[in-house]
């Protein structure tokens, strides 16, 4: 298994390895911009020290067979992927097809993401994504859409979401050298 090594931030090191590959999987137009502000804010936030390159795939394309396996070859060769869905839904069936044939294959990535609207902790969907990060033997983040500072409603909701583990913490604090060498990708 080839490793990918990045720079620690705020070291001198300028020399970067390689790039680091994002695989985007996303539901419509919504869900769609959802995970291209995240990879900007990554990028924003971390493309000085390595630079990045993406991949998007939208769930109906999936349903293809020959564009199905393209998109999982891509996501084998991805160190990032990110699964962008509405809420309250299970994941459609090309989808979990794309995901499983991805696992069949030798993979180099080190997390998977999922990015989702407002909706509970434990969803379907972020418990079949946890399932699939755990069966690939990597780290698995997800953020809900419930972020502090968010509507009173959802404040005990918040306190709960940064409590778990698993959290899309990276995302608050991807500045810090500690969160990002969490990934595994630094190493």
């Amino acid at each position: 298994m080839q490793t990918r090594r990045l720079p620690v931030l705020g070291s001198s090191e300028t020399e970067v390895n390689s790039t680091l590959n994002v695989a985007i999987a996303y539901e419509d137009l919504e869900t769609g911009k959802r995970a291209m502000k995240t990879y900007e804010y990554m990028v924003q936030q971390l493309g000085d020290h390595c630079p990045f390159s993406s991949q998007m795939w939208k769930f109906d394309v999936l349903a293809l067979p020959k564009l199905k396996e393209m998109a999982a070859k891509e996501a084998a060769a991805a160190e990032l992927i990110m699964v962008s869905a509405h809420e309250g839904k299970q994941l459609p069936a090309q989808v979990k097809a794309w995901l499983e044939l991805w696992l069949s294959y030798k993979t180099q990535a080190t997390a998977l993401v999922g990015l989702f609207g407002n909706e509970s902790i434990n969803s379907p969907v972020r418990t079949y994504l946890a399932d699939v990060a755990r069966r690939a033997k990597i780290e698995f983040f997800c953020q809900p859409g419930i972020w502090p500072g968010s509507t009173d409603k959802h404040n005990s909701a918040t306190r709960e979401w940064e409590q778990d583990h698993q959290s899309f913490a990276f995302l608050n604090g991807a500045q810090e050298p500690s969160a990002v060498s969490h990934w595994g990708i630094n190493e």
